[in-house]
This record gives C-alpha cells, structure tokens and sequence, in this order.
C-alpha cells in the first residue's frame, strides 16, 4: 500500500455505522516455544501491533477509532507452541474480531515461516478476554 493509500485510509470519512462504546484493546499472543530473545519478541509484537492496526482499521474503523482516542491499549500474553494460536484464532473468528498471523522471515534467530505472535483487536476488551482470558501474562 502506497503512502497516499495509508494516508487516504486514515482520513477518509467513516463507515455510519454505530460507534463502539465501552473500551477497546489489542491484544498480542506470543509463541514461547521458539525461545525468542527479548528484542526479537519486541520486533515481532511491534510487527503484530502494526499489521493488526492497518487490517482492524480497513474492517473495523470504529474500534481502531475507539482505539486511538481512548489510549490503544496493548496486552501481551503467552502461548506454549504456535499450535495454541489455531483454536485462539478459530475462537477469535466465530466472534467477529480480526486477527493477525506474523510469520518470520528467518533472517535471525529462528526459522523462516515460523508463526511467532497472534494478534487480536483492536476489540471489545469483553469479548477478548472471552477469547484469552485464560492466557498468562508475557
């Protein structure tokens, strides 16, 4: 997406649809099991956090506009292995909310493909922590 397509994305009138009430979240689930290092868990949330804000803010504008005026809250939790991502993605799905798969580009510590951070939202804080609430914290 070119500069003047971002910009027009961010600018253009919204959606007349209802806005969200109630506060709003984006929450990103890492994959433990690939033993990242700080700094690549880092990259990888920020990754998620962008990618997921730029998708959310094409289908759901409302709750990205919530977002952003109401502080863009972000939580971090933790899954096991990438195989837990799949039921949370599924879960995420069924309940409307859009969803983000980063996939590394092997250039560093781990290997290329590998599905290193879920994220989920910017959503209703409600319904994700239907969705994660049994998730620890990073």
């Amino acid at each position: 997406m070119g500069l003047r397509s971002f910009l027009h994305r961010l600018t253009a009138p919204r959606p007349s649809n209802t806005p969200v009430r109630g506060k709003v979240k984006l929450v990103c689930v890492v994959n433990q099991g690939l033993k990242m290092g700080k700094g690549k868990t880092a990259a990888q949330v920020g990754h998620a956090s962008v990618e997921a804000f730029l998708k959310t803010g094409v289908s759901h504008p409302h709750h990205v506009e919530r977002w952003l005026a109401s502080g863009q809250k972000k939580i971090c939790l933790k899954v096991l292995h990438d195989g837990e991502f799949e039921s949370i993605k599924q879960a995420a799905d069924q309940a409307g909310v859009p969803t983000h798969v980063v996939h590394d580009a092997g250039h560093t510590q781990i290997p290329r493909g590998s599905r290193t951070v879920l994220a989920l939202g910017p959503y209703e804080d409600e319904v994700l922590d239907r969705i994660t609430g049994d998730l620890k914290l990073l």
